[in-house]
This record gives structure tokens, C-alpha cells and sequence, in this order.
């Protein structure tokens, strides 16, 4: 099952986000700010939205969607942040089921232009799941700039 998150899920959330972090790029996060964080995007939509895929009603994975405004479109495009499914869980469809949900959402809307996502260029395992479900890294490519 697929579902918005709801404030009952913010721990869930943070320990994933954080098990995440120390997972894909060595980072340490500290719980009580991811906390802050999450609970901001579920009180304040806004900011987004996070689903949560639920297996015999134990959360399995989630993701974060937050909205970018298209001005060549017209539209908000989708960009999905912060994927994560339990250890124990990969390779069993999740991702591809959560990416098949909003990808119908996308089709169902007038406002809604389409989904991107970022990946660390080295993950290469991450890079073929988001091929396998129809995306192309081929587009664009990533620069930032963070104050800390």
C-alpha cells in the first residue's frame, strides 16, 4: 500500500532519512534537525509531501516529493528526494510501485509537467533502478552550492 505520510510517521521518517545519509554519503546527521525537517514538509505542504509504501501495514520505504515551478512549462515539475526503503526490502518493486503511483498523479493533472530526481553519479546500482522504470539521467546534470 501507498500513502501519504502523516505526523505519526515523523520518527519513522527521520531514521530513515538519517540511516540514509550514513548509507549512500558517510554523513552523520543530527537526529533532532532531520526531525525538524520532516515535520516541517508534513505540517506544511508547501514544502512537499512524503509517501510511505506499506507492507502488511509496516512502513517499508519512503520518499519526499517536493514542487519546482517550470516556467518554460507552465507547470510544477515533481522532484523526488530523500528515497529510502529498509535494507531488507530492496529489490522487491518498491521504488518502481511509488514512482508508478506519482507518475499517474502526473497524468492525471493539468499542473503537473512531470518527475525528476538527483543521484550521486558513483551509485551506480541507484542510476539502473531509476533507468529500469522509464527515467534517463542523460538530460541534465547537477551543480550546487550549500552554505555549510
Amino acid at each position: 500500500m501507498i500513502r501519504k505520510a502523516v505526523p505519526d510517521d515523523i520518527n519513522w521518517i527521520t531514521r530513515c532519512q538519517v540511516a540514509m545519509a550514513d548509507e549512500t554519503e558517510g554523513l552523520r546527521l543530527e537526529t533532532a534537525v532531520v526531525r525538524k525537517g520532516v515535520t516541517t514538509v508534513l505540517l506544511d505542504s508547501s514544502h512537499g509531501f512524503y509517501l510511505i509504501y506499506e507492507e502488511k501495514g509496516q512502513p517499508t520505504g519512503c520518499l519526499m516529493v517536493t514542487k519546482e515551478w517550470s516556467d518554460w512549462r507552465a507547470q510544477t515539475v515533481w522532484w523526488i528526494q530523500s528515497l529510502y526503503v529498509l535494507p531488507g526490502w530492496r529489490q522487491k518493486g518498491i521504488f518502481s510501485s511509488m514512482f508508478a503511483y506519482l507518475k499517474e498523479q502526473v497524468l492525471q493533472s493539468d499542473d503537473i509537467a512531470g518527475i525528476r530526481l538527483y543521484v550521486d553519479r558513483l551509485n551506480s546500482v541507484a542510476q539502473k533502478v531509476y533507468e529500469t522504470v522509464g527515467m534517463n539521467g542523460a538530460h541534465y546534470r547537477l551543480y550546487e552550492w550549500m552554505k555549510q
